[in-house]
């Protein structure tokens, strides 16, 4: 699954060695987009990799994340609530494909 919020970009799959277990592998190409999402998180990197910044987190600690996101959402644009420019430019360029592809 890819996960955006106003403070990261990040890529959640199973642990591969055991799809339905508790822990999940959050994956990103920025180290602050995970600790920003999972502050608790221990990030270690995986080089060479697409996704080098890496962290096992609990299935429960992923849920809460995300309604934590959903609880605390306030804002009537999400391009506009993102103030890193270079995570905006691309989050702008994901809304364009999506917007050409539909």
């Amino acid at each position: 699954m890819w996960l955006f919020t106003s403070d990261g970009f990040v890529s959640i799959v199973a642990d591969k060695d055991d799809t339905q277990g508790d822990r999940l592998l959050v994956r990103s190409r920025d180290k602050m987009h995970i600790t920003n999402v999972f502050p608790d998180a221990e990030v270690f990197s995986k080089q060479p990799s697409d996704y080098q910044w890496r962290a096992w987190v609990s299935r429960k600690d992923v849920t809460y994340a995300m309604i934590n996101n959903v609880k605390h959402l306030n804002y009537t644009n999400f391009k506009n609530s993102i103030y890193d420019d270079r995570y905006h430019d691309a989050c702008i360029d994901v809304w364009d494909a999506m917007y050409r592809a539909y």
